[in-house]
């Protein structure tokens, strides 16, 4: 048996996101979402003896498949942490301001999502888990017993985009009163009861199973200190590149571009002195954002939400 134990994972934007790093033999790369490492392998295929690659993943089985790669090949290092800590990885290696490129690949991988143990899924019935490593922070049947009705709506809203998420939290609420959810088909049957208007081709649970695995794994706000801390540990002349799969992580990384692009005095009140360098920007945005093509969206259906931004340090 395979460690992906039978759940393959066809990695998107494979080929565009290596080349988007503009990789240099003897660079420094970082790899903020190892995954099955279809990116890192790429990547250390274009690399010299000098070259170095490190994998961040918090996912037991996705650390295991790195743990072998590291094995076979000395270049590469992968540690079980969010790219959210990638700050203090880099300084505690003496490689702030060192890093040559950073890849952050935000979706979830297929073996995560196929596997029913994982929790994951509402088509197959699971353990109603939801975490990325769960051995840390709460499950997403811990939260559900718990949190208030106002809380799990905000989830359901915000996170999952629900537009009938407090209709859909009182039913999650009444149902818990009498039998807590311990399992993933029962909290998406008693959701499908309580949607009223089901969009066409998607399950009713989709949105708020969505919402439910954003907030146990806090992937927003991991977003969000991941790309200060990446820009940081960048080199000038470094590339970031970011895949995202949906619209609140792809709003989130193209305001923190345009941001920077825009130079730190665009968003400094009005007649405040500032130092002319506060009006350069950071960084300059490489191309325009990029979607899988029509041949990867044949082969890999999950590609199609894919949308990949680039950006280069400048200071």
């Amino acid at each position: 048996m395979t460690i992906d134990s039978g759940f393959n994972h066809i990695t998107v934007l494979l080929d565009e996101a290596v080349e988007a790093l503009a990789l240099r033999a003897d660079g420094c790369y970082l790899d903020g979402t190892f995954g099955r490492g279809g990116h890192s392998r790429l990547i250390l295929s274009k690399l010299g003896p000098q070259g170095r690659l490190l994998g961040f993943d918090k996912d037991p089985q996705a650390i295991a498949t790195g743990q072998a790669l590291a094995a076979e090949d000395g270049r590469f290092v992968i540690v079980q942490r969010s790219f959210a800590e990638l700050g203090d990885e880099v300084r505690a290696r003496g490689l702030d301001g060192k890093v040559s490129g950073i890849l952050l690949d935000l979706g979830v991988s297929s073996p995560q999502l196929d596997d029913p143990e994982r929790g994951f899924s509402f088509l197959n019935d699971g353990p109603l888990d939801m975490r990325m490593n769960p051995g840390q922070g709460i499950s997403a049947a811990e939260f559900v017993a718990t949190a208030p009705v106002e809380e799990i709506a905000r989830v359901f809203k915000e996170y999952g985009e629900e537009r009938f998420a407090g209709r859909m939290a009182r039913a999650v609420v009444e149902r818990r009163e009498k039998q807590p959810f311990t399992r993933t088909a029962d909290l998406a049957e008693v959701l499908k009861v309580a949607n009223p208007a089901w969009e066409k081709g998607k399950n009713p649970a989709t949105r708020a199973f969505q919402g439910l695995r954003i907030h146990v794994n806090n992937e927003l706000g991991d977003l969000e200190t991941g790309l200060e801390a990446a820009l940081d540990a960048l080199e000038v002349g470094g590339r970031l590149a970011v895949i995202s799969f949906h619209s609140l992580e792809d709003r989130i990384v193209k305001l923190f571009m345009r941001k920077l692009v825009k130079g730190e005095a665009d968003n400094l009140p009005r007649n405040l002195p500032v130092q002319h360098k506060a009006f350069e920007p950071k960084i300059k945005l490489i191309g325009k954002a990029q979607f899988a093509s029509e041949t990867e969206l044949k082969a890999n259906p999950r590609s199609r939400s894919a949308v990949m931004r680039v950006a280069e340090k400048l200071r």
